[in-house]
């Protein structure tokens, strides 16, 4: 690995929190190229010493590698390479993954599931937290696993504190429940566990090594944008993990263009797209089934697939926002691309729109979950739109790959302008 420096994001599997952690790094002015599994498989990991890998399913992530692209990564990461894993990218190193660390994610029962939001970290004396406000060492984790370390070398350098009252578990803030009267009926009544409590003094932030290569895992989502301590981190990480001063620099900001924009039917498509999208969040509000924490991330009720519309949403704002100032003459085959995801999303969205009425008012009757659900007309628009799947499936699934792949190549496309 000498003499590179290097680093690569995985984008494959991370949707909305690949274009986080896009937006933070961008945001920290730090260097970086976007990589696919596909070209990991093919070797280009050589070029890289640091591989970022964000949130999202670790289990959709491994299938994306495949068992040439695990092999790939554990090679590099062997040779000298440095392995750095937030939230699902933390989890895909763990030994319920590719095996890069001997830590595992706690099993449900024995974990909060639904933790989101602000909390407090332990911190050691680490280089990734030089420079932070250690008089507010407050960061944020959304929707976390919990790991258990079983390796002795495996250090433990940032552990959970006590969560801010502005935070949830599920559905539920956590200042307002615990003002009157705590969580044990909440418990029965969710049938999950919910007393953040439970997170105090574990791992949040842990580094190992794999052969001659550096581990760091964090639970903690340092990508959170306007998280000015989040933004040192990753500042610190990069030259910690990268090894060198300095950024070989591929910044990949987006740039207006002074070019022709985008021609005016691309511009329509564009305009279904965000129409199709919008109609959902907006029905979802007036119907008190969700609301924004920040630009990125909705707060929604137990009940409803809220990830999946929030990841929907953001990621066609940002290829709307991207597409919208796009020259003409890179106009390709873009509109033929929008009119083939419209065609399943304005569907999806009609599909949506009458399933998130009939689980508001299935809420008013009984108990459901977003798995459990007696009403049969909820459960047959369910397994069509996103399958019995926790990890993307259905309808959405096939949407969300469309638009991904789209944004990946514009995005690939103004990093080699």
């Amino acid at each position: 690995m000498s003499g590179k420096s290097a680093a690569a994001l995985l984008w494959d599997e991370s949707f909305l929190w690949g274009v986080m952690a896009l937006k933070a790094l961008q945001s920290a002015g730090l260097a970086f190229d976007l990589i696919r599994a596909d070209e990991i498989q093919q070797g280009q990991l050589n070029k890289y010493s640091l591989l970022f890998v964000p949130g999202g399913w670790s289990s959709n992530k491994m299938k994306a590698l495949g068992e040439i692209g695990v092999g790939e990564v554990k090679r590099f990461v062997h040779e000298g390479g440095s392995y750095l894993g937030f939230c699902g990218g933390a989890g895909l190193a763990t030994l319920d993954g590719i095996g890069l660390l001997k830590i595992r994610r706690k099993p449900t029962r024995n974990r909060i599931p639904s933790f989101s939001g602000r909390i407090a970290l332990k911190t050691s004396d680490h280089p990734a937290f030089h420079g932070i406000d250690l008089e507010t060492p407050v960061f944020h984790a959304w929707w976390p696993p919990q790991f258990t370390v079983e390796d002795n070398s495996v250090s433990v350098i940032a552990s959970y504190g006590e969560p801010m009252p502005d935070a949830f578990s599920s559905d539920l803030n956590i200042g307002d429940v615990e003002s009157s009267g705590g969580w044990a009926d909440l418990e029965k009544l969710y049938q999950i566990n919910l007393d953040p409590k439970k997170l105090l003094n574990d791992p949040a932030v842990v580094e190992g090594s794999y052969g001659r290569g550096r581990v760091l895992l964090s639970l903690v989502h340092f990508d959170t944008l306007d998280d000015n301590n989040g933004s040192q981190i990753l500042k610190n990480l990069w030259e910690y993990l990268k090894g060198h001063q300095g950024c070989r620099s591929r910044t990949m900001g987006h740039k207006e263009s002074s070019e022709t924009p985008f021609p005016l039917p691309a511009a329509s498509e564009i305009s279904i797209l965000e129409s199709a999208v919008s109609d959902i969040i907006d029905l979802g509000i007036r119907n008190f089934l969700w609301f924004w924490r920040n630009p990125m991330l909705l707060q929604w009720r137990r009940g409803v697939r809220g990830l999946e519309y929030c990841t929907l949403s953001i990621m066609v704002r940002e290829i709307a926002a991207r597409l919208g100032s796009r020259p003409a003459a890179k106009n390709g085959n873009m509109e033929n691309n929008l009119k083939a995801i419209n065609r399943q999303l304005v569907y999806f969205s009609e599909k949506a729109k009458r399933l998130l009425v009939l689980e508001r008012l299935a809420m008013q009757s009984g108990y459901i979950t977003y798995e459990r659900c007696d009403d049969p007309e909820i459960r047959k628009i369910r397994e069509e739109l996103f399958s019995s799947s926790k990890s993307y499936g259905g309808l959405f699934k096939k949407i969300i790959d469309r638009i991904d792949a789209l944004l990946y190549m514009v995005i690939k496309e103004e990093q080699d302008d």
